[in-house]
């Protein structure tokens, strides 16, 4: 994947009609530029394929020995220290970890469509994104740029894309209503979040042919990722008012507590009237009372694979991708009815 070259700060300079210095301030966040202006002139830089990378290519020939990481759910939510959901430093830390026995740094990086973007952005080696969205821009720009990636998770709209690897998100979907579906439940009612991307669209996939496949009529519920534990405690309302359903299986762990506190709120049992069980492990849902029945992802497995995956590209080699890993369903109080 050639990368565009030799476009220089002078160039943007030019084509903008500013000073040298004003390309610097515009690109860094610096100096006291209008808006107008430092609008322009990364627009100019945009559209010439400039990055502030040049101390990056004279201290390399070839590669510079690092991937970037961007936590796409991360950026969406507008947070990237979100009470109690730890998947994600599991996540970060597995891949750093295996980063460096390769030999690799890895470098958190945010949004890369939202100026100013870090130093050395555009100079990784590579890029792993995690949960891209459908249409992503940051996939778009990365396209754009020539700089190879590879995704946790499905790109969504992106058949043909290849590089990616993640847990089997409809196995993993399977697993966790046959486990309801072995203590009782008859009726269970999914809650997705908002944002599209594969995570949410494979779950509910998988459930709709799971309901189907036994003439169980499909609750589904949508709760915006950001709306958080409070987001979760009305959705419990609502659920109950539409008719309360043997279990609830909300794909978050944040929602899942939610939902929990806010049947109890209302007088329901957890779990000898509704079972309740978290999509992803979290310090919500092992700090619940009762703890909540939750999948536990596989970021080492994961990373391992998306780092293959991605080394092979860097190398120009093409690599075996996709790559599948597993969850497992840790057990809890929230899904253990008592006999009878």
């Amino acid at each position: 994947m050639a990368r565009t070259q030799g476009i220089t700060i002078k160039d943007v300079a030019r084509r903008a009609g500013v000073s040298i210095t004003a390309v610097s301030h515009a690109l860094n966040g610096k100096g006291t530029l209008s808006a107008a202006t430092r609008e322009h002139i990364r627009e100019v830089a945009d559209e010439m394929g400039y990055a502030a990378d040049a101390l990056a290519r004279g201290m390399r020939s070839s590669t510079m020995g690092a991937v970037g990481l961007v936590l796409r759910s991360l950026d969406a939510l507008g947070d990237y220290k979100p009470e109690g959901v730890d998947v994600f430093e599991k996540f970060v830390g597995a891949a750093a970890s295996q980063a460096l026995a390769r030999g690799l740094s890895l470098m958190l990086v945010p949004d890369l469509t939202r100026a100013p973007v870090p130093p050395l952005t555009f100079s990784m080696d590579g890029y792993i994104i995690t949960n891209p969205h459908r249409d992503d821009p940051v996939v778009a720009l990365l396209d754009k740029r020539g700089i190879p990636y590879v995704t946790y998770g499905r790109a969504p709209g992106r058949p043909d894309f290849p590089y990616w690897a993640s847990e089997d998100d409809a196995a993993s979907a399977r697993l966790v209503l046959d486990h309801l579906a072995a203590r009782g439940a008859r009726s269970i009612a999914l809650v997705r979040g908002t944002d599209a991307n594969a995570w949410n669209d494979e779950h509910e996939e998988a459930y709709a042919a799971w309901c189907a496949a036994r003439n169980m009529p499909a609750r589904l519920y949508e709760l915006a990722e950001r709306a958080g534990v409070g987001g979760g405690v009305d959705l419990a309302r609502r659920i109950t008012a539409d008719g309360l359903p043997d279990a609830v299986f909300c794909l978050t762990g944040r929602h899942a507590a939610g939902v929990q506190e806010g049947l109890i709120a209302q007088g329901i049992a957890v779990p000898d009237q509704v079972m309740v069980v978290a999509g992803s492990d979290s310090e919500h849902s092992r700090g619940a009372r009762p703890t909540i029945s939750a999948l536990e992802l596989d970021p080492v497995g994961s990373s391992g694979a998306l780092l293959d995956i991605l080394q092979a590209l860097i190398a120009g080699t093409e690599p075996a991708a996709p790559r599948i890993t597993q969850a497992h369903l840790r057990e809890r109080e929230s899904t253990r009815r008592r006999p009878g």
